[in-house]
């Protein structure tokens, strides 16, 4: 797997991420930058965290799936794509975001929030099996892929609103999906079956 693919991967899981910090933005009167290192980090560390696990759990493993491990790492992403775009474009309830009177950093919200948007990277770090990698560089990047695009995302949401949110979830979704067929490909090539 190219350094590409790695930053293409933490494109795609960092999309709930990025969703969810553009909402943060919306009720800063400014933008507070210490406020948006804070969602950033915790997001950042959170998602190459869950990563790391997802690999290492997975690797307890390794003899039951070692055969399959490919077409695990193409279902994984396709479904997890899938799930994104899909909830995407069937939600019809726009959201309300309701501002409280004074936006501050609640780490225990934060928390539930991290947790909850980098669930999928535990199947993802599943998903790298598939590869002979130090699982230390796909998730490092992810990491601070999630970090970059969290702090620009409170900046957005507080600049543009919620215009955005739909879109970084469909774009995050198709990434990776492409990714799983990528994967797919890649091994039905290396073994033969696409050569005819």
């Amino acid at each position: 797997m190219s350094t590409i693919d790695m930053l293409l991967l933490g494109v795609g899981v960092s999309a709930d991420a990025f969703a969810v910090s553009i909402c943060k933005g919306l009720c800063l009167n400014q933008f507070d930058r210490g406020y948006a290192t804070k969602i950033a980090i915790l997001f950042g560390f959170f998602q190459g965290m869950m990563t790391f696990l997802g690999y290492y759990v997975g690797y307890a493993f390794i003899d039951l799936i070692k055969n399959i491990d490919h077409w695990m790492a193409f279902i994984l992403l396709f479904f997890i794509g899938a799930k994104m775009v899909y909830e995407s474009l069937t939600s019809e309830k726009e959201t309300e975001y309701i501002c409280p009177v004074e936006v501050k950093f609640d780490m225990k919200e934060m928390l539930v929030l991290a947790v909850a948007t980098s669930i999928d990277a535990l199947a993802v770090g599943l998903s790298l099996l598939a590869f002979e990698v130090n699982i230390l560089k796909p998730s490092s990047i992810i990491a601070l892929t999630t970090f970059a695009f969290s702090f620009v995302a409170v900046y957005i949401g507080f600049k543009f609103g919620d215009k955005f949110k739909k879109s970084s979830e469909i774009i995050g979704g198709c990434i990776l999906i492409f990714i799983g067929f990528k994967i797919l490909i890649e091994h039905l090539i290396d073994h033969g079956f696409l050569n005819h």
